[in-house]
């Protein structure tokens, strides 16, 4: 089944040109390349990253844990590159393989995404949203992918406006281990559209 692209630490696995943004392209996280690890160390330790629930981790921690989602056929994480640099942390995952698949009803086909926007000093309008699109045309481009599932918490105000603002569709709210959050869906058809 093709429903999940990942590749080896470092490797390139997507590309796309956005108007406003450039190039834009998606490597596999290697936490084993130090850069790579501050970088991202650094992000979830951002106030902003509180919902992440990663910021009390050390380096190593997190290198060990992200070493373990590397080690999954089911979940896989990349930095999204802009001309290189990289500007956010996408994670990819199959719901029948996570705690949040216990929650709804799995169809096929559905992939669960994690994302964080990390501190870029990009200036331009609708960034994030832009990110997002770039998210998406990732996840369609696997030729099983039916459905996004997004599950931030409940209490994440503004990643709830941006997810309907983009076109997500809100589900239930679910409680899982360390949060309450809101399930949110976009479908293959309404995103081709």
């Amino acid at each position: 089944m093709s429903l999940l692209i990942s590749g080896a630490p470092g490797e390139t696995v997507f590309r796309v040109h956005d108007n406003a943004l450039g190039d834009l392209s998606l490597t596999v996280l290697d936490v084993d390349d130090d850069a790579d690890l501050d970088l991202v160390h650094d992000w979830v330790r951002e106030p902003r990253a509180a919902f992440w629930g990663l910021g009390e981790l050390s380096r190593e921690e997190l290198r060990e844990l992200y070493r373990f989602v590397d080690s999954l056929d089911t979940h896989h994480a990349f930095l999204l590159r802009r001309e290189g640099t990289p500007i956010a942390l996408l994670q990819t995952y199959d719901p029948e393989h996570d705690p949040v698949g216990e929650h709804y009803e799995v169809r096929e086909g559905d992939v669960g995404l994690h994302f964080f926007v990390g501190s870029h000093g990009i200036r331009a309008a609708g960034v994030t949203t832009r990110i997002i699109r770039a998210f998406g045309e990732f996840v369609f481009s696997a030729p099983d992918a039916r459905r996004v599932i997004v599950e931030p918490d409940v209490r994440n105000d503004a990643a709830l406006a941006r997810m309907t603002r983009v076109g997500f569709e809100l589900g239930p709210e679910i409680e899982l281990e360390h949060k309450r959050a809101q399930l949110a869906f976009f479908e293959r058809e309404r995103w081709a559209a």
